[in-house]
């Protein structure tokens, strides 16, 4: 097992009322914009290996545009600061998120991007991708979290953390728990072969574990944001998730992992009718962060996804 490459630097940029925390990785002159959304409880290290693979062309193909790659922490996560993007009493809603993600896409000029998001990061871009078309390039989704209310047992615990009285007290429980405990079983919450994750990956999560303990509002944050989560979970009409899918009008690619213990992957089969023109595809032996477990096929499928975007539209005769 090689070492693995360090977090790319970043800086706290402005982004609408509020700062996030944004990491870049170097590209040439002319590359293509990209912007990558982690998802709960995550940060823009989740990004490291894909904004490495993306940031270059590949060696078969010299003449594919590389990307610029950023990924931001969203905000009260990782190394942002409470936002006041997320709008009175700290609302960490998708909405909210959304237009902290607007915002830096706005401000940092360079758009349409090609749009990437994991779980809460992937209902997060999939509402940008709605609501403003204009940012976005090319999207892709993966193991979003949209809607789906058949009971399993990790997403019931994240329910049972945003019950009022009872995630405070839950949460300060599971916060006694030793750090590197608490890392492995959140491996193995995600990972499909916990494996895979290098000892020092592990030992930079349970020293940023360790370091968002000491903050005074990560737990808060957490809690606000599985709200706003789950409140997606049972919104209906026309400002649902999955109306949102609907209106996605740029080239987009969802993928899944086979052994997800948070999304279903039969998810897969809804998501291929809601997204039109979209393509959805289930990796094998993959786990909820496929970018993290194997970020060499995410790079594949995302490569064929911004090549699709630059072939001319056929016209029917």
């Amino acid at each position: 097992m090689t070492d693995p490459i360090p977090p790319w630097p970043g800086e706290l940029v402005a982004a609408g009322r509020g700062e996030v925390f944004v990491r870049s990785a170097p590209a040439p002159d002319g590359a293509e914009s990209a912007l990558f959304v982690h998802g709960l409880g995550g940060s823009a290290t989740n990004w490291t290996d894909l904004m490495d693979l993306l940031r270059k062309p590949p060696a078969d193909r010299p003449d594919e545009p590389a990307l610029a790659c950023e990924a931001l922490d969203l905000p009260g996560f990782g190394f942002s600061p409470v936002s006041a993007n997320c709008g009175p009493g700290h609302v960490y809603s998708v909405d909210a998120m959304a237009r902290a993600v607007s915002d830096l896409i706005e401000r940092r000029g360079r758009w349409p991007v090609h749009l990437a998001g994991n779980s809460l990061g992937g209902a997060v871009c999939l509402r940008v991708a709605a609501r403003r078309p204009d940012l976005v390039r090319t999207l892709t989704l993966i193991a979003p979290a949209l809607p789906d209310l058949r009971p399993r047992l990790l997403p019931s615990r994240l329910t049972l953390l945003c019950a009022p009285g009872i995630g405070p007290w839950l949460l300060h429980r599971v916060q006694r728990i030793p750090a590197e405990d608490r890392t492995t079983i959140a491996i193995r919450d995600v990972y499909a072969d916990p494996s895979l994750v290098h000892p020092q990956r592990r030992a930079a999560e349970v020293a940023e574990l360790t370091r968002r303990d000491g903050l005074g509002y990560a737990g808060d944050v957490l809690l606000a944001a599985a709200r706003g989560l789950v409140a997606e979970y049972v919104r209906r009409g026309p400002r649902s998730l999955w109306r949102d899918a609907v209106r996605v009008t740029a080239p987009t690619l969802v993928i899944y992992g086979s052994h997800d213990r948070l999304v279903r992957p039969a998810m897969a089969a809804p998501a291929s009718r809601a997204f039109r023109g979209g393509r959805v595809v289930v990796l094998s032996r993959t786990g909820h962060v496929a970018m993290m477990e194997h970020p060499g096929l995410v790079a594949k499928e995302m490569r064929e996804l911004f090549a699709s975007a630059r072939r001319p539209a056929q016209v029917s005769r």
